[in-house]
C-alpha cells in the first residue's frame, strides 16, 4: 500500500486545501502505518510546462532522442511513477480564477500519457491507471460547489476519469473568503467529514 499526497497551493502554510489533504494523509498514515508515503508540493517543485519541445521530445522515437529530450521526458516519467505506484491518492486543490492551479494542470498534462497511462481503443479512450482511491480537499473561497462557477469539481472528475482513476472521495471548504464566521464553519464542517470519512 503506497500513498501519494499532492498539494498544489501556493500558499504555503495558510493553505486551507493543504492543511486539509494534510488531515486525509494524516488518516491514511493511521489505517495503514506500515505504508510508505511519497509527498510532493506543486508548487515547490512544479513540474515543467508542456510546451514546443517537450512535445517533440515525446513524439520522438526513444532511441532518437537527444540528451536534453531524454532529460525532459525523465522528468515526466517520474511523476507517472509516483502514480502507477500509488494505491491512495491525496490532493490538494484551491480555487484560483474558476480553475486549478496551474502547477496541477502541469501535473496533469505530466501524467497523461497515450499508452502508458491511458489509450484509446475502438470503443474510446480507456484509462490505465485503475484501481486506485483518490481523495481531494478543495477549498474555495465562495459558494460555487453544484453551480456554473465550479469549473474545479467536474475538471477533477473527468481527467482523473480519463486515466482510470473513478474512485474519488471528495471534501470541499467552502466560502472561505467571506468573513471569519462562514470560514471557520466551513473548516469545522469539512474536517468533521475528514474524520467520519472511511478509509
Amino acid at each position: 500500500m503506497t500513498i501519494l499526497h499532492i498539494n498544489s497551493s501556493i500558499r504555503g502554510e495558510q493553505s486551507h486545501s493543504s492543511r486539509l489533504a494534510g488531515l486525509l494523509a494524516d488518516k491514511l498514515k493511521t489505517a495503514y502505518p506500515a505504508s510508505p508515503i511519497i509527498f510532493r508540493d506543486l508548487a515547490q517543485t512544479p513540474p515543467p510546462l508542456l510546451d514546443p519541445a517537450a512535445l517533440q521530445a515525446l513524439f520522438t522515437p526513444p532511441e532518437q532522442r537527444s540528451a536534453a529530450q531524454q532529460d525532459r521526458i525523465a522528468m515526466d516519467d517520474r511523476l507517472i511513477a509516483e502514480v502507477q505506484q500509488a494505491d491512495h491518492i491525496v490532493l490538494g486543490v484551491p480555487m484560483y480564477n474558476f480553475g486549478i492551479p496551474a502547477q496541477l494542470k502541469a501535473w496533469f498534462d505530466a501524467i497523461s500519457r497515450t499508452g502508458v497511462t491511458f489509450r484509446y481503443t475502438a470503443n474510446g479512450p480507456e484509462g490505465l491507471l485503475t484501481g486506485k482511491k483518490v481523495h481531494l480537499a478543495l477549498a474555495f473561497g465562495g459558494l460555487h460547489r453544484g453551480t456554473p462557477h465550479d469549473l474545479v469539481t467536474p475538471y477533477l472528475q473527468t481527467a482523473l476519469g480519463f486515466l482510470g482513476m473513478t474512485d474519488l472521495t471528495f471534501i470541499h471548504a467552502e466560502g472561505l473568503a467571506m468573513g471569519e464566521d462562514i470560514a471557520k464553519a466551513a473548516l469545522q464542517q469539512a474536517e468533521a467529514e475528514v474524520a467520519a470519512l472511511a478509509v
